[in-house]
């Protein structure tokens, strides 16, 4: 330690023997100083303030049938881009910048100084921005900031639109791309229609359903044709014993049953009737285990039954007036027999017709079954076809419509947009320039130039020292010689050289403190002239 202190009190003494020009070095830095920071031209702050409201009535009440994008992200993402090179070629066409640029290189450094310059922050809220630009001219500033705000808000209407129409554009195009599919699917649904047009049914049903359809039809067909059948040849019967019974008997017991009690008119039998009264009935039955009373089927069965009852007892009642006017006109015998007989030709005629209907209704369903087990055969691939063909279909369909609410969507959305605006944007602060220089801050720099003065005289000093050193003491001398020292002759100094010695110390001391007093005066000064606006 005491080595250390031994050598700086070395490197002060030898400083000390430079004071003089240490301090004219510092007095020079110290004006050199001075004038730089008053050559610094004043800037001048415009800035203004923006709030983005992002919140309107309509939203809630669109909600669900139109498109809302995240506003506050594209604000935020906004202000984050606004300051692009674009823009900023934009501003300084509207702030009138570019009328004192000369060339290229000119307008370049513009750019590059608008673009370092402009600050764009948030300030205290999400929604509510602060811009700022510094200039040496404070109109500059303000035309600056103005632009930058016009810039800001046009950008936040036109982003909002521009995306929606974009948006509607895309959709236009995929719409008409698949409508094009569509168109396509459909024609390949057609011909597949078209083709296989006799293989197909109106309902809609598969061709097992209805081979199903069809056996059970031509079951009921084969019913009905035995029981038509039955009552043909119960017919022939009572023909062929109506031909060989005695004319006194033949009427009652032709026409089926004895007389009725208590009255001279014949019983009279209706065998067709009663077979297709037997038949519904038996539907009836079968229905009635199925269904209820209410089902259409068994409610269109029964009012057949009743049909067909009404239908017997007129026919019953004409066949005995018949029988009757017959009996009082003519004495029994050879015509009550041939009525008897014509009656019963005419049964025997009618259900030969409807052996014959019936006959052709099973042939009929005969061949449709068969046919419909000859198209069993290649069924699967055809369905499996048709299944492919409706499956593409309803796919392309699908994305059809959705694209075509979307578009919908698209075109609420830019609607409400211009109804509402997705953003409003309000001007809290417009802009303005501050009436006093934010920078340079001289309060700042003078006791830094100070500083860098003092400094400046310090390091001279200590340079010179080192390079034309001194040797202070014997001590200092038999170290750095490495020689031993013989003796040493001792200065005298007179009185007249101590009184020069205090004054010249006297002096360096008086403009050491008049450079550090004259800067405190001028800092003194400027304080007040800041505070009170001089």
């Amino acid at each position: 330690m005491q080595e250390i202190v031994q050598q700086l009190l070395v490197a002060l003494r030898g400083m000390w023997k430079f004071r003089w020009p240490a301090l004219a070095v510092a007095w020079a830095t110290a004006m050199v100083g001075v004038i730089a920071v008053w050559k610094i031209p004043d800037q001048y702050e415009a800035s203004a303030r923006i709030f983005v409201d992002t919140d309107s009535i309509l939203k809630p009440l669109m909600s669900g049938l139109a498109v809302q994008p995240n506003v506050e992200q594209q604000i935020g993402m906004l202000s984050r881009t606004l300051i692009s090179r674009p823009n900023i070629e934009k501003l300084v066409r509207m702030a009138d910048l570019d009328l004192k640029t000369q060339s290229k290189g000119d307008q370049e450094a513009l750019i590059e100084k608008l673009t370092r310059g402009l600050e764009i922050r948030t300030a205290g809220s999400t929604n509510l921005y602060s811009m700022a630009y510094r200039d040496s001219e404070p109109e500059r500033a303000k035309r600056v900031i103005q632009s930058m705000v016009s810039i800001f808000v046009e950008s936040g209407l036109g982003a909002s639109r521009k995306d929606t129409d974009s948006a509607k554009t895309f959709l236009n195009e995929q719409i008409k791309s698949f409508e094009a599919k569509l168109e396509e699917a459909e024609a390949r649904v057609k011909e597949f229609r078209l083709r296989n047009l006799d293989r197909q049914s109106a309902d809609g049903k598969d061709v097992a359903t209805q081979l199903g359809e069809l056996q059970t039809q031509l079951q009921a067909a084969r019913l009905q044709l035995r029981e038509a059948e039955k009552s043909r040849d119960a017919s022939k019967r009572q023909l062929a014993e109506a031909r060989g019974q005695a004319p006194s008997s033949a009427l009652p017991n032709l026409l089926g049953g004895k007389p009725a009690a208590g009255s001279d008119l014949p019983a009279v039998a209706t065998p067709e009737i009663d077979a297709r009264i037997d038949v519904q009935k038996r539907s009836l039955d079968n229905l009635l285990q199925r269904y209820t009373e209410q089902h259409p089927d068994v409610v269109s069965t029964r009012r057949l039954l009743n049909e067909l009852e009404d239908q017997k007892r007129k026919e019953v009642a004409e066949l005995q007036r018949r029988a009757a006017q017959q009996a009082v006109n003519s004495p029994l015998g050879s015509n009550t027999d041939s009525l008897a007989v014509q009656e019963l030709n005419r049964m025997l005629a009618t259900a030969e017709v409807q052996v014959a209907a019936i006959q052709a209704r099973v042939e009929e369903y005969g061949s449709r079954y068969a046919q419909a087990r000859e198209s069993l055969k290649t069924a699967p691939q055809l369905e499996a076809e048709a299944a492919q063909l409706n499956r593409d279909y309803a796919i392309t369909k699908k994305g059809y419509e959705d694209l075509v609410s979307r578009r919908q969507s698209a075109v609420m959305s830019g609607d409400l947009d211009v109804a509402s605006g997705v953003a409003e944007f309000r001007l809290i602060d417009p802009p303005r320039v501050a009436p006093k220089p934010v920078s340079p801050n001289r309060l700042l720099l003078l006791p830094l130039v100070l500083v860098a003065a003092l400094g400046a005289g310090l390091f001279f000093s200590f340079a010179a020292s080192q390079m034309r050193p001194t040797f202070s003491s014997p001590e200092e001398l038999r170290q750095q010689t490495g020689l031993p020292l013989l003796g040493v002759v001792t200065m005298l100094t007179t009185d007249d050289d101590r009184r020069r010695d205090r004054v010249g110390l006297f002096r360096f001391v008086a403009a050491s403190g008049g450079l550090v007093g004259l800067f405190v005066a001028g800092l003194i000064a400027m304080s007040l002239m800041t505070r009170y606006g001089g």
